[in-house]
C-alpha cells in the first residue's frame, strides 16, 4: 500500500515525474531516496514548481525562448539558483509528458530491441522506461545542458 500525496514540492532530490492512469493519483514522483504517488498532474506539479520559485511556467517558457530560441519541448528553469533543470519528454500538454530533472540523469540508452523506447538511468542507478528514442531524449539533455550553462553566471 502507497501513502498518496495531495501535493508534491519539487525540491533538489526530485530525479523524475512520471505520469500513470490510476484511479487515486496522476504522477509517481521519483526522488534520490523515495518514490513518492502524488493526486495532482506531473504537469500541475511544474506549474506550482515554477510558481513557488517567483515565477509562472509561461515566464520561464518565454525567457527559454528568447535566451536560446527553444519553442518545442523546452527545457525549464525551476529554480536557477537551486540549479534545478527539467525537461519533458513530450509536449508539454501530452498526457505522456514526463518531466526529467537534468541534474539527476547519467545515461540515457537504447531499450534493446525496440527504438522507441529509452531507459533513464539517474545517478543513483534508478532506471526508467521512457516512449522516446534516445536521440530525441539525448537532444532535450542538450538543450538542458546549453540552458544550465548559461545561467550558471547567474549562480555566482
Amino acid at each position: 500500500m502507497c501513502t498518496i500525496l495531495p501535493h508534491y514540492e519539487i525540491t533538489e532530490q526530485t530525479m523524475a515525474l512520471i505520469p500513470v492512469s490510476h484511479p487515486n493519483y496522476h504522477t509517481i514522483a521519483i526522488e534520490v531516496n523515495q518514490t513518492l504517488h502524488i493526486t495532482k498532474t506531473p504537469f500541475e506539479i511544474i506549474k506550482r514548481g515554477c510558481l513557488d520559485n517567483f515565477s509562472s511556467l509561461e515566464g520561464r517558457r518565454e525567457s527559454v525562448t528568447h535566451l536560446t530560441g527553444f519553442k518545442r519541448k523546452a527545457p525549464i528553469p525551476i529554480s536557477v539558483y537551486r540549479n534545478i533543470f527539467v525537461f519533458p519528454t513530450h509536449a508539454v500538454l501530452d498526457w505522456e509528458c514526463c518531466w526529467l530533472f537534468y541534474q539527476h540523469v547519467e545515461s540515457i540508452v537504447k531499450k534493446k530491441l525496440d527504438d522507441t523506447q529509452s531507459i533513464v538511468i539517474f545517478k543513483n542507478g534508478t532506471e526508467v522506461i521512457v516512449e522516446v528514442p534516445k536521440r530525441e531524449l539525448i537532444k532535450q539533455l542538450d538543450k538542458t545542458s546549453l540552458l544550465s550553462n548559461l545561467s550558471s553566471g547567474l549562480r555566482g
